[in-house]
């Protein structure tokens, strides 16, 4: 999940805001604090707008894994004066791109400033690690997330819709590759993985997702050749988001020079690994793209959960060259 629970209910920073101690580094020994924050949170936002019936799971701890290693000293906390967990942003940067979430403030402790100071403190690390496009996403029913956030600089985008089918079978041009089988050729595919999204949105790189995601044992990245160049890929987890929750197949980084490669790229993720047949594939589709959410509906993807893209100043969100969808969230 992304940034979707409130930080809002800002006010004057008060004493018990002051003694907020922070940032710290989260570490693995945080997940169960992580877990209880974010469920508490999410689930107050969710009441406030009138869900009452819904409560929010706690995640994967394998998932939370993930996004600590890949944040790295961007995965932040604050705690309050007894060490328990006020707050925490997890902020993450690939390349120049850099986004935020999830981030929650524990519901004792909003409406004391504590929501835009743990953003605000994302915004100064990421800038001052090199970030040129810095976002992230919020439940764009929330208007007063999205007001929030656009006060402290950051305007509406794009949807990123949350799409569920099972591609089609690929073209025989293409030659589809696991990263996992490459042997020793496994540097030399990040390499190529690292040129093309570098190409198609320069100063992107996503080569810690991928080498996270095979040392994790997550799921895997699919790569699509032709003629013996790079020309799509796909990194993808299986792993339940939810503790508890059903296996699924989710993208999280996709770049690809073309809609035929796209097609391509996700039919070889659709066979998944180790598996027999299709399988259903979950894709975060930026709607910046609007060729491939189109191609995405031909085939039978179906949305299942909306979010608003929100961008930090006026870097553009969209690439201009091919297809690169980077799922904000973890």
């Amino acid at each position: 999940m992304g940034s979707r629970a409130s930080v809002k209910r800002m006010g004057k920073m008060s004493r018990r805001d002051a003694h907020i101690l922070g940032p710290a580094q989260a570490t693995v020994g945080d997940i169960d604090e992580l877990n209880r924050v974010f469920s508490e949170a999410f689930t107050d936002r969710y009441h406030r707008d009138g869900l009452k019936g819904v409560q929010v799971p706690h995640l994967n701890p394998e998932v939370w894994g993930f996004a600590l290693a890949s944040a790295q000293a961007g995965a932040m906390i604050w705690r309050d004066p007894t060490g328990g967990l006020a707050a925490f942003n997890i902020v993450h940067l690939s390349g120049v791109e850099g986004w935020m979430g999830p981030l929650a403030v524990r519901p004792a402790f909003q409406g004391l400033g504590l929501g835009s100071r743990i953003v605000t403190e994302g915004l100064q690390w990421l800038r001052s690690h090199g970030a040129t496009r810095i976002g992230l996403e919020t439940m764009p029913r929330t208007v007063d997330n999205i007001g929030f956030y656009a006060g402290l600089g950051f305007r509406p985008g794009h949807l990123t819709l949350t799409m569920i089918g099972s591609p089609g079978p690929s073209s025989d041009r293409f030659l589809v590759r696991a990263l996992s089988a490459g042997g020793e050729r496994f540097p030399m595919i990040v390499e190529e993985c690292r040129q093309l999204i570098d190409c198609l949105a320069p100063g992107v790189d996503y080569s810690r997702e991928l080498h996270l995601t095979e040392g994790h044992g997550l799921g895997d990245t699919t790569v699509l050749y032709e003629k013996g160049r790079c020309r799509a890929f796909a990194v993808w987890h299986t792993v339940p988001l939810a503790r508890g929750g059903e296996e699924e197949l989710r993208v999280l980084k996709l770049g690809a020079d073309g809609l035929d490669s796209f097609e391509g790229v996700l039919s070889g993720v659709g066979m998944g690994r180790g598996r027999g047949g299709r399988v259903k594939v979950s894709v975060r589709c930026q709607t910046a793209f609007p060729e491939a959410y189109s191609t995405l509906v031909r085939a039978g993807f179906r949305i299942h959960w909306t979010d608003l893209r929100m961008l930090y100043g006026e870097t553009p969100e969209r690439s201009e060259r091919g297809i690169v969808f980077s799922n904000w969230e973890i």
